[in-house]
């Protein structure tokens, strides 16, 4: 009984530890820019995606809701804090769509299972990048007005990214599962 009281108590401080580096690592990959065409890049997608596919929908949603919870209680973790303001108020700003779309996207990347075919995997990962834009692109409607270019303003500019992200991540996709196992 001991031994295995031991075993859980292992695993979950395990994640707990897999939760709390993901969402660092999260809030980083938010703060660099990286020069990129039409707009400079943050790695905040690949890392959202990253969290999927490396350690499953779980944990990785877990994570997901540590950073968004970071965030709305005021630490400058997203990528526009703290110089666009910082906790509930920057959160329901015109990004929270996309912000919302992590979690959601996470799952998506956690959850589908196609680990044997890089030609899956790259379209279970556009799958996973398309609901964070479908999120996004539903609450700044909301937002700014449906009259608006929303695929102009909040799709088109980050496509190139994100196809770059996508294939970086599709290419180390089979490395990056392994890490399930030691889990």
């Amino acid at each position: 009984m001991e031994v295995v009281k031991s075993l859980q108590n292992q695993k979950v401080l395990k994640y707990l530890l897999i939760t709390i580096l993901g969402s660092i690592l999260l809030a980083i990959s938010a703060k660099i820019k990286i020069p990129f065409y039409p707009v400079p890049m943050t790695m905040q997608t690949f890392v959202v995606l990253l969290m999927g596919i490396t350690f499953g929908w779980k944990i990785g949603v877990t994570t997901i809701s540590l950073y968004l919870f970071e965030g709305v209680i005021g630490l400058p973790v997203f990528a526009g804090t703290p110089e666009k303001g910082v906790g509930l108020i920057y959160f329901t700003g015109p990004t929270m769509g996309y912000l919302i779309g992590f979690l959601f996207a996470t799952f998506v990347a956690g959850y589908l299972n196609f680990k044997t075919n890089i030609f899956f995997i790259f379209i279970k990962l556009i799958l996973s990048v398309s609901v964070i834009y479908i999120f996004g692109i539903l609450w700044l409607g909301s937002l700014i007005g449906w009259d608006k270019p929303l695929l102009q303003l909040g799709v088109t500019p980050f496509l190139l990214a994100e196809l770059f992200k996508v294939s970086l991540l599709t290419m180390l996709a089979k490395k990056l599962i392994k890490f399930k196992k030691f889990i």
